[in-house]
């Protein structure tokens, strides 16, 4: 099973069943995919869902997240810091570093500073890409 961390922007993309990347969510519901967590992640997750659409609706989807037996709740002991230029972004990085997350899916172009740096090695990808590579 693909263990990943997804960017709030990635999960926003995928959620309308019309989009392109809805088959990243579907995946996640069926349990094909782990999707790797922390409370700061489902926090902003609900915080920007809420923003864009309501709160229902924001509060259905962690909620959903959460009761998936799939998903990998993860404590996050040790801050990389890996990210400057975002530094809310780390949240995710040091998510995907607890969980082993075979990758990172995100959009940000902040991300891409993890190309550079050779420990703690992680993988990001675009959500196209990983779209693709679940067809």
């Amino acid at each position: 099973m693909r263990r990943i961390v997804l960017d709030t922007n990635c999960l926003l993309q995928a959620l309308p069943s019309r989009s392109p990347y809805h088959k990243i969510w579907s995946e996640i519901l069926a349990g094909h995919v782990s999707l790797c967590v922390n409370t700061e992640i489902l926090n902003e997750y609900e915080e920007i869902i809420a923003r864009k659409t309501n709160a229902d609706i924001a509060h259905n989807v962690v909620e959903a997240i959460a009761r998936l037996h799939t998903t990998e709740f993860l404590n996050v002991y040790y801050h990389f810091r890996l990210i400057e230029a975002d530094a809310d972004d780390n949240k995710f990085v040091d998510c995907a570093v607890a969980a082993n997350a075979e990758y990172i899916v995100t959009n940000d172009a902040h991300f891409d500073i993890l190309k550079q740096i050779d420990w703690p090695k992680l993988t990001v990808t675009t959500i196209k890409e990983f779209a693709k590579q679940l067809k």
